[in-house]
């Protein structure tokens, strides 16, 4: 099957869609979008079932998965309009490629779900649990998802029946999304590699030991890959033709308990991080130099900024949603949702969702639209 579409599109300002939870097929986290001024809560959705998902959306309708495997849809104006049960434990983020949803599960299982039918396409096994969403990828020649999984392997299957096109081991567990720009796939692994693979001939084209193990994704942004290990340090890498030609640490641990777990979001000129001593770090990229730095409310736990034009979207485990100005690092916006937050926010035109471990979905936007509408579904 030839390839198609566009995965490296991060969007336009008529965009109503966000199918991977960081945005785009790079993980880059930035979206050529325009936060509202002085957003609303326009509804909230409470399922009142707990999650680890981040959502995404279709069309403007929001998708995620609860801890029990039960995959929600609700439309722009809160209703809930999907719903389908998995049978066993997800953890990991949807991605929403063609109308198609895919899912990896506790149980080590990719599902491929149609969203027009309510029904399972394909599942494909490995031996080990899935806990990342998979990425969209034009492979040998086909179109395919790539994934990771705790059986130590990369996944490479076709997205059209799930029949595998190839796996590539590792030295351990691979738990973040593998980010995916022209034909190159670079992801980093719990035995502290990061690899390089190229998506038209299938053989890897390079790798570099990091100093710590990696419990997240790269973000890729041009020729520069970023990408953080668990003890905290953060690394650039030039990468041309599959090759690292340059690479260099660019952050050290901010604290001795410092870890980083969350993924970057970046520009082609600068870079922002969250780190474990509760700031959000802004890095000019030619330096690199610290720009700024803002101290958050509470924890950063697990979630990743999106940047949105010259705005910084941030999320703590705490529950503290702000909005910061991405020139100078001054607070603009701040709303405490009361519950923990571990996912990332998606972004679509004219507004903003975040979604919270109780499996709260909240929608925020300009004050113009409909008034704040609770929507409250029992498991």
């Amino acid at each position: 099957m030839a390839c198609g579409g566009n995965p490296d599109s991060s969007g336009s300002p008529d965009d109503m869609n966000w199918h991977l939870f960081r945005g785009d097929a790079a993980l880059s986290g930035y979206i050529d979008i325009r936060l509202p001024k002085n957003p609303i809560l326009l509804w909230t959705f409470k399922r009142d079932s707990r999650t680890v998902s981040s959502p995404v959306v279709d069309d403007g309708t929001t998708y995620w998965c609860d801890k029990k495997g039960v995959i929600c849809g609700v439309n722009i104006n809160g209703k809930p309009i999907f719903e389908y049960d998995l049978q066993t434990a997800v953890e990991a983020t949807p991605m929403i490629y063609d109308s198609i949803l895919y899912i990896g599960r506790i149980d080590g299982k990719m599902t491929a779900l149609s969203l027009s039918e309510k029904d399972i396409i394909w599942t494909y096994e490995t031996t080990g649990q899935i806990t990342a969403s998979p990425n969209s990828v034009c492979f040998e020649g086909r179109q395919a998802i790539i994934f990771g999984s705790y059986d130590n392997f990369l996944h490479c299957v076709s997205n059209k029946d799930g029949a595998e096109i190839k796996r590539f081991e590792t030295g351990y567990y691979l738990s973040g999304t593998v980010a995916v720009r022209k034909k190159y796939a670079i992801f980093g692994g719990c035995d502290s590699w990061l690899r390089i693979i190229n998506c038209k001939t299938g053989i890897q084209t390079d790798s570099l030991l990091l100093d710590a193990y990696v419990p997240a994704s790269p973000a890729i942004m041009g020729d520069y890959c970023y990408i953080g290990d668990y003890s905290g340090n953060i690394y650039k890498l030039q990468v041309e033709n599959g090759k690292i030609v340059r690479h260099k640490k660019i952050m050290n641990p901010t604290n001795k308990n410092g870890s980083f777990v969350s993924v970057p979001a970046i520009t082609s000129e600068t870079a922002y991080f969250l780190t474990g001593d509760r700031h959000l770090y802004s890095i000019d990229l030619k330096e690199p130099t610290v720009n700024w730095k803002y101290r958050l409310k509470g924890n950063v736990g697990e979630s990743s900024p999106v940047i949105c034009r010259d705005k910084v979207i941030v999320c703590t485990k705490t529950g503290i949603i702000s909005i910061i100005n991405a020139n100078n690092g001054k607070l603009e916006w701040e709303y405490d949702a009361g519950e923990q937050i571990v996912s990332s926010p998606a972004v679509i035109k004219d507004r903003f969702l975040i979604l919270t471990t109780k499996g709260t979905l909240l929608c925020f936007g300009k004050k113009q639209c409909e008034p704040t509408v609770f929507i409250e579904q029992q498991d």
